[in-house]
């Protein structure tokens, strides 16, 4: 895997060791962050089931001020220290390595809320954890993002999953892959300012 644009472009990333899901293509890549171009600059940026930090990292390198990764595989999070190492970001990074289903469930408020959260869990998670995503989804959309704030969901595209408190405004599909973008639905509940 690669940086592909931005202050590491061209810079060679460790990739994750587990099929659990597939990488993402550059050209997938390049597209969604043509539709997030306008949101990551001087944005924190939530990297949920972050693997090795892919799409993180490749917000710090266009200008995010902050990067946010929840993961809590042992080899993907020491994969990610050393992206991390090797890029020279540490100080606008944080690993959180415990569940995030507990994490968020009891931090329904972020002191800084994300402009963009990529969520990205493992394919099986759609069936296998539905319930538990819908409940992480409405902490979000909450308490979580800005006002203006986006959550990119990624999966497969034969699985489909309404994430509550959250609308999809936009639909990309690449080969046997689904990007959803979301915002919250009026009156979610999310009081932070655009732009906070």
């Amino acid at each position: 895997m690669r940086i592909i644009a931005g202050e590491f472009r061209g810079r060679n990333i460790l990739a994750p060791q587990s099929d659990t899901t597939r990488p993402i293509t550059d050209r997938a890549k390049q597209s969604l962050f043509d539709i997030l171009a306008p949101t990551i600059e001087g944005a924190c940026v939530y990297d949920c089931f972050g693997g090795t930090g892919s799409m993180g990292l490749e917000s710090l390198s266009r200008g995010c001020e902050r990067a946010v990764f929840f993961e809590r595989d042992r080899s993907a999070i020491g994969l990610l220290r050393q992206n991390i190492g090797a890029l020279k970001v540490g100080e606008r990074s944080q690993i959180v390595t415990v569940d995030i289903f507990r994490h968020f469930a009891v931090t329904p408020k972020a002191p800084h809320p994300a402009a963009v959260v990529f969520l990205d869990p493992p394919y099986r998670f759609l069936r296998e954890k539905a319930e538990e995503l819908k409940r992480l989804s409405a902490i979000l959309a909450s308490g979580h993002l800005t006002g203006e704030g986006i959550v990119v969901f990624r999966h497969d595209v034969h699985d489909a999953l309404s994430l509550d408190g959250l609308e999809c405004f936009d639909r990309r599909e690449y080969g046997d892959m689904a990007i959803e973008f979301l915002r919250p639905v009026a009156g979610s509940g999310n009081a932070a300012a655009p732009g906070q």
